[in-house]
């Protein structure tokens, strides 16, 4: 077996991982709530946790990858995220447990962060497409089996069980990239870890991310969320005034990065797209369970067809990809979940359940494209030698979409319902339907949501269509090997 297949075999492990555990979480939060006796906020931190540890250290583990080595970092990834499997399902509390998921949390920043890099070095730019579109395979299986495996456990088992099942997943990913990576890593260099760059950029992202926290759970005017927001732009400053006129060996080379518009462009696009398409299932199951009466298992049921149409889409999406160039195919990705979020935006209370489902397929479509061609056009910006930090770079602007498209989303759902049918739809203990005016209620705040999704979607297309052509790509490698400094092994 040729090395490429090899590699993107490793990182299909630890995506398969990260998938299946980022879904039956969700799943599992009502035996979760009941046998720990968790309140609100901290179930709310068992989900965030987890995203706050992976979104902030991301970029740093990313530029570590590249310094020391991608696969020794990408390695100590599935050890970290094993252990914190194994701690979480041994929780006595609360508290223990979002401590665990944020460990976790560490572990997929690792993996994160080196993944496109080893995906990206191992094989060819004219076939990265077609790589991206076969871990997109992956990520949709590990949705499915999430769902499928989280009501096995939930029905006949106990919740401990959906971090206990990541325990021989991870010992067998850890020993096989022991085995199969080669290690890439920059040589005949003297650089040093920028620490000041790292601690200022992660202060950033946690501040912002505290402030989006705070004002889900203590409301937007709490002290909390205004002093974490007011404070966050400062570590940027720092951060920015740092790297390019002091730091002697900067995690992020602006010039190089900011100035490649394929790199630049694509990576905003990405954030949009997040921004817009990360809550839209958190509200297809509030949907479904507060206009249907459906529990929170039945109503996972109807995301599958939109991980089953993204598994089929995805490698076709790829090999597009590979012959035409991202901009046509990820602006059609987009044009088709653009297309999707307006259906959504029309349900009432009498809409079909085929619709939901059919409109989820659309979704897929729409991802199957997008994803692939748009993390393909990423890293052909980025330079070989900081494959590490460009996928932490679009790693962590993209996490960080997600958490504020959560918090815009519920922001919406909070504004318009009370405080303790808000939290039971989240948590899925809601034991019947919402009553007629509260229904009409819910509608009028979810459709107000996927219409700021839509205009995102708008806008991210609008970027998407001013990234360089295919006939430009070939020519961004061989420019940015002409910049690079860093001899790659």
């Amino acid at each position: 077996m040729e090395y490429k297949w090899k590699a993107l075999s490793v990182t299909s492990v630890g995506s398969l991982m990260s998938a299946i555990d980022s879904t039956v979480v969700l799943l599992a939060l009502v035996p979760i709530t009941q046998d720990l006796h968790a309140d609100y906020i901290t179930i709310v931190w068992v989900v965030i946790a987890y995203l706050l540890a992976s979104t902030s250290l991301v970029l740093s583990l990313g530029r570590m990858g590249d310094m020391y080595g991608r696969k020794k970092i990408y390695n100590l990834g599935f050890i970290v995220f094993t252990i914190g499997s194994l701690l979480a399902a041994l929780s006595l509390n609360g508290i223990q447990l979002v401590i665990y998921r944020a460990i976790e949390g560490i572990g997929s920043a690792m993996m994160i962060a080196n993944s496109l890099a080893i995906i990206s070095t191992a094989f060819p730019i004219n076939e990265r497409g077609k790589a991206f579109g076969i871990n997109s395979i992956v990520w949709a299986t590990g949705n499915i089996l999430g769902i499928v495996l989280g009501g096995f456990i939930i029905t006949y088992t106990s919740w401990r069980w959906i971090f206990l099942i990541n325990i021989p997943i991870g010992i067998f990913g850890t020993v096989w990239a022991w085995k199969t990576l080669k290690e890439t890593k920059a040589t005949n260099t003297k650089e040093s870890f920028d620490i000041s760059a790292a601690i200022a950029f992660t202060l950033g992202i946690l501040l912002i991310q505290l402030g989006v926290t705070d004002g889900l759970l203590y409301g937007w005017n709490s002290l909390s969320s205004i002093a974490s927001f007011a404070l966050s732009p400062f570590p940027f400053i720092f951060f920015v005034i740092w790297e390019t006129k002091y730091a002697k060996d900067p995690i992020i080379d602006i010039k190089l990065f900011f100035g490649n518009k394929m790199f630049s462009t694509s990576t905003i696009t990405a954030v949009l797209q997040s921004l817009a398409m990360f809550a839209v299932n958190f509200l297809l199951l509030f949907y479904l369970e507060g206009i249907f009466g459906l529990s929170v298992l039945t109503a996972s049921y109807l995301i599958i067809p939109m991980a089953l149409v993204n598994a089929i889409i995805g490698p076709i999406g790829g090999r597009l990809t590979d012959k035409y160039g991202p901009r046509i195919i990820s602006t059609l990705g987009l044009a088709f979940q653009s297309v999707a979020i307006l259906m959504l935006s029309f349900m009432n209370s009498s809409t079909p359940l085929w619709y939901v489902a059919f409109t989820e397929g659309i979704f897929g479509i729409g991802g199957g494209l997008f994803w692939p061609s748009n993390t393909s056009a990423v890293m052909s910006g980025a330079p070989k030698g900081k494959y590490g930090a460009a996928s932490g770079i679009l790693s962590t602007f993209r996490n960080t979409g997600m958490i504020l498209s959560f918090a815009v989303a519920l922001s919406a759902i909070a504004s318009k319902l009370p405080p303790q049918i808000v939290y039971q739809l989240f948590v899925g203990t809601l034991s019947s339907k919402l009553d007629i005016n509260t229904a009409a209620t819910y509608l009028s705040a979810q459709s107000y949501a996927y219409h700021i999704s839509f205009g995102l979607l708008v806008l991210s297309i609008v970027l998407s269509l001013m990234r360089p052509s295919k006939s430009k790509i070939q020519n961004i490698e061989e420019n940015i090997k002409t910049q690079q400094k860093i001899p790659v092994q």
